[in-house]
């Protein structure tokens, strides 16, 4: 019996997108949790280090997980073209968003 291999997606647009989503989630709860916090404390660097090393190992796991499964398993051409189809759709998302914010402040 074989097993399969749990995979995120073969579509680098999806996991550029969730990528994005994960920005935003990230970027709502510390814009609309921390909006009223006037608390200093030693927890706020030690949260602020946690979550960009969360949010590494959450955009290593999105960007480079099928690349690498692809590449191991001999598809190597493939795996590259799908790192950079991942790369190039989440830059088109991020352009998207700064031109909305230069659009936004015409």
């Amino acid at each position: 019996m074989q097993k399969e291999k749990m995979s995120v997606t073969r579509n680098p647009f999806v996991s550029a997108l969730t990528a994005a989503l994960y920005i935003v989630v990230v970027a709502c709860v510390m814009y609309y949790g921390l909006k009223n916090n006037k608390v200093e404390s030693i927890l706020i660097p030690i949260a602020m280090l946690s979550l960009f090393t969360l949010s590494t190992a959450v955009m290593g796991f999105l960007f480079i997980l099928e690349p690498i499964r692809m590449y191991l398993d001999g598809k190597k051409k493939e795996a590259v073209h799908h790192f950079f189809m991942t790369i190039l759709s989440f830059a088109a998302i991020t352009g998207f968003i700064f031109l909305t914010l230069f659009l936004k402040a015409l």
